[in-house]
C-alpha cells in the first residue's frame, strides 16, 4: 500500500486535531453550561431558603409578640381585676358582720358566692393566658387541682393517676384550653347526674398520643338516652383539635375518654 503524500497526511492530521479540538470545545461548553445551571439552581435554592427563613423569623416574632401581649393581659388582670374582686369580697364580709336583717345577710352571702366564682374564673383565665403552662405536666397538675377543689365541696371522692407522662411535652394553648373545658364539663355532669361516690382521673401518654379518661361509679347513662348539650360540646371541642371523645360503658358508672395527638 502506497503511503499518502505528505500534504494529504498533514491535512488529515490537522483535520483530526481540529475535530478533537472542536469536540473538546463542545464538551467544555457543556460542562460550563451545566456548572452555570447548577450555580443558578443553588442561588435560587439559597434565595428560597433565605425567604423561608425570613418568613419563619417573622412568624417567631409574631408569636413572641402574642405571648408578650398575653403576659401583659395576665398581669393586668391579676393586678387590677384581682385586686377589685378581693376588695369587693372583703367589703361584703365586713357588711355581713354588721348586718342584722336576715334578707340582707342572704343577699351578702350571694354576693360573696358570686365574688368567689369570679375569682375562680379569673384564675382559670390567667392560667389559660400564661404561655409558661403550655406543657402536658402543667395541664395535668392544674386539672387535678381543679377537680380536687370542685369535688371537695361534695361527697364524691377523687382519685387520679398518670401513666408514662412526659411532663415537659409541649401542647398548644388552644388544645390545653379545650381539654380543660372538656374536663370541667365531664366533672360537672358527674356531679349533677351520676350520684357517684368516687371519680377517677386517668392521664396517659403513648409517644405523641395523649389520653384523658374520667370515670365514675355512679348510675351510668341509660341506653337510648339522647345526647345532651354538654356531651355534644365535648365532642365538638375534640373534633376541632383533631381528637376523639368516646363514652365507654364498662361496668357501673360512666367513662369518658378523650384522646388527641400532641
Amino acid at each position: 500500500m502506497k503511503q499518502l503524500p505528505d500534504t494529504i497526511r498533514l491535512t488529515y492530521i490537522i483535520a483530526v486535531i481540529l475535530l478533537i479540538t472542536f469536540v473538546f470545545f463542545i464538551v467544555l461548553i457543556v460542562i460550563l453550561y451545566n456548572k452555570k445551571q447548577l450555580f443558578f439552581i443553588q442561588q435560587q435554592q439559597l434565595k428560597e431558603a433565605e425567604h423561608q427563613n425570613q418568613l419563619l423569623q417573622k412568624e417567631l416574632e409574631k408569636q413572641k409578640s402574642i405571648e408578650q401581649e398575653r403576659e401583659r393581659i395576665s398581669h393586668d388582670m391579676h393586678d387590677d381585676l384581682g385586686a377589685g374582686i378581693s376588695a369587693l369580697k372583703l367589703q361584703a364580709e365586713f357588711l355581713k358582720q354588721k348586718a342584722e336583717n336576715d334578707d340582707l345577710q342572704n343577699d351578702l352571702d350571694e354576693l360573696l358566692k358570686t365574688s368567689e366564682e369570679m375569682n375562680l374564673s379569673m384564675r382559670e383565665m390567667l392560667w389559660s393566658l400564661n404561655s409558661g403552662n403550655d406543657t402536658l405536666g402543667s395541664f395535668i397538675d392544674y386539672a387535678i387541682q381543679y377537680a380536687d377543689n370542685f369535688l371537695k365541696r361534695t361527697k364524691i371522692k377523687l382519685w387520679s393517676e398518670s401513666i408514662d407522662i412526659v411532663s415537659d411535652t409541649p401542647i398548644s394553648t388552644e388544645l390545653r384550653r379545650n381539654m380543660f373545658l372538656c374536663l370541667k364539663e365531664a366533672i360537672n355532669n358527674a356531679y349533677k347526674h351520676s350520684h357517684a361516690q368516687s371519680l377517677k382521673l386517668s392521664f396517659s401518654q403513648a409517644k405523641n398520643v395523649f389520653s384523658m379518661r374520667i370515670s365514675d361509679d355512679g348510675h351510668g347513662i341509660p341506653d337510648g338516652h339522647p345526647e345532651g348539650n354538654g356531651l355534644r360540646n365535648m365532642k365538638r371541642r375534640m373534633q376541632e383539635q383533631n381528637g376523639e371523645c368516646h363514652i365507654i360503658k364498662e361496668g357501673p358508672g360512666t367513662q369518658i375518654l378523650f384522646k388527641t395527638t400532641i
